[in-house]
């Protein structure tokens, strides 16, 4: 959301509801942007703390299921593979 300082003033509550829910604001002057409302994390929160939680929603919401067990091992031992580059890159041929 962008707007002006004349309609951001009498807003500001509005404002402050919205950036802490997550969306973004800014305030411009004669046009320009000016500045960006951010929210600042709560004292008992740590910043970030419901990074993982937010994760979790986006996952569920998009249908993406957690990796079985057994899967994720091998999924990572790939990755972890020290050849996994070459082979990426074609420089290994099999």
């Amino acid at each position: 959301m962008e707007l002006a300082v004349s309609a951001a003033q009498p807003r500001l509550s509005e404002l402050i509801a919205a950036v802490q829910r997550g969306e973004r604001v800014v305030i411009t002057e004669r046009g320009t942007p000016a500045v960006e409302l951010v929210a600042c994390p709560r004292p008992h929160e740590k910043p970030g703390g419901d990074f993982f939680a937010r994760v979790r929603e986006a996952r569920q919401r998009l249908g993406i299921t957690p990796m079985p067990p057994d899967e994720a091992r091998e999924f990572r031992a790939a990755l972890f593979d020290t050849a996994l580059s070459r082979r990426v890159l074609g420089v290994d041929e099999d």
